[in-house]
C-alpha cells in the first residue's frame, strides 16, 4: 500500500477531508504530520528566508517532519485559484518550487495544479493523472472524486455550525470534539483559516476567547450570498478568494446587532493580511475592532492581555448601552 504524506498546514484545513478520502479510495495509506509545536516551527524558520511570512515557515516545517516518515510520495499541490476569477497569494504558487528548493531528503513530490480562475480543465487532467499513478481507471477517478467533495462539503457543514474547520475535521475523523457553549458576548473572528485554525500560530485564539465567555463567529458560519453580496459593495473587486471573503464576513457582521465585537488575526510579512487588515479596519464602523498581528516571536502572555482587555471593555460598552441617563442620585 503506497503511502501519500499531507502537511499539517496552509489549505490543508480547507481541503483535508478531499485529499484523504481521494488517496484513501484509491488505495493509498495517508499520513498526516502532527499538530503544529514549537519544534516545527523552528525546523520552518532554519528552512525558510527571512521574508517568508509564518504559515509557510511552518509548513516547512510539516514537511520536514513528514520527511522522517517513511513515505512514498509528499502532496505538495501547487495553488493557484481554488474559484473563478480569483486567485490565491502569489506564494503559494511556488510552494512545490520552494520545498523542492529548500527541504533536503524530499520523497516524490505530488505537484498538480490547482488553477480554477478561468476553467477546470487541466485540474481534471492532472487528477486523472494521479489516478493513474494509483491504477485506477478515469471512471473509478470520476468517482473517488465524487465521493471526496461529498466528505468536504459534510466539513463545511460542521464549520457552518460554529465549529472551526480545525473541530470539524475532527468530528469527521471520529473524535470526541465540545460542543461551542453559548457566552455573553458574540465576538466575531476574521483571518485566513491557516492562521487561526493552527492553535500555535494563533495562540490558542478561538480557545481562549470561549474560555473568556465568548461565543465566538467565525466566516464559514456566514451565508455565502450574503458575503458575497457585501463584498461587491467594494469600490474594486478583491480578488483574493479568502480576503474577499473576510471583508465580505466583516460588512455582514458589522450590520448583526447580536455582534458586539470583531478581532481579525493577521500575520507579519503576509502582503494581503497588511492591505485586507487595514480595509477592514477602515469599513467596520459600528463594533468595536481589534487587530491582532502574530509571528514567531509574538508571546501570549501580551495576546491573553489584550484579549481580556478586549472583552472588559465589550461588557462595559453593553452595560453603558443598558444603563439608565438618571442620575445616581435620584
Amino acid at each position: 500500500m503506497p503511502r501519500v504524506g499531507i502537511p499539517r498546514g496552509l489549505f490543508y484545513f480547507y481541503y483535508y477531508p478531499l485529499w484523504k478520502t481521494f488517496f484513501t479510495d484509491l488505495g493509498a495509506e495517508v499520513i498526516t504530520s502532527a499538530a503544529t509545536s514549537r519544534l516545527t516551527i523552528d525546523y520552518g524558520i532554519r528552512l525558510a528566508v527571512d521574508e517568508t511570512c509564518l504559515p509557510v515557515k511552518t509548513y516547512l516545517g510539516h514537511i520536514h517532519e513528514l520527511c522522517q516518515e517513511k513515505l512514498d510520495y509528499l502532496f505538495v499541490p501547487r495553488l493557484v485559484s481554488v474559484e473563478p476569477r480569483s486567485y490565491i497569494c502569489p506564494k503559494f504558487m511556488g510552494i512545490p518550487d520552494m520545498v523542492r528548493a529548500l527541504v533536503p531528503g524530499l520523497p516524490p513530490l505530488l505537484d498538480i495544479t490547482v488553477d480554477l480562475s478561468r476553467t477546470d480543465r487541466n485540474l481534471k487532467r492532472d487528477v486523472l493523472g494521479l489516478g493513474r499513478l494509483f491504477g485506477a481507471n478515469p471512471r473509478r477517478v470520476r468517482e473517488v472524486l465524487a465521493h471526496a467533495r461529498q466528505e468536504n462539503i459534510f466539513c463545511q457543514s460542521l464549520a457552518a455550525a460554529g465549529y472551526t474547520l480545525e473541530e470539524a475535521i475532527g468530528i469527521w475523523e471520529g473524535r470526541q470534539v465540545a460542543e461551542p457553549l453559548p457566552g455573553d458576548l458574540q465576538v466575531a473572528v476574521l483571518g485566513h483559516g491557516y492562521s487561526l485554525y493552527d492553535e500555535r500560530i494563533s495562540m490558542n485564539l478561538i480557545p481562549r476567547l470561549r474560555a473568556l465567555g465568548c461565543r465566538v463567529h467565525m466566516v464559514e458560519e456566514q451565508y455565502p450570498d450574503l458575503v458575497e453580496k457585501e463584498a461587491a459593495k467594494m469600490p474594486k473587486r478583491v480578488f483574493w478568494t479568502l480576503g474577499r471573503k473576510m471583508v465580505g464576513s466583516a460588512l455582514h457582521l458589522d450590520q448583526r446587532e447580536d455582534i458586539d465585537g470583531m478581532i481579525y488575526l493577521a500575520c507579519f510579512g503576509c502582503g494581503p493580511d497588511s492591505l485586507i487588515g487595514e480595509v477592514v479596519e477602515s469599513k467596520v464602523k459600528d463594533k468595536p475592532f481589534m487587530l491582532v498581528t502574530v509571528d514567531e516571536h509574538t508571546g501570549e502572555g501580551g495576546l491573553v492581555t489584550r484579549l481580556e482587555a478586549f472583552c472588559d471593555m465589550l461588557r462595559r460598552r453593553r452595560r453603558s448601552n443598558h444603563e439608565s441617563n438618571l442620575s445616581a442620585h435620584g
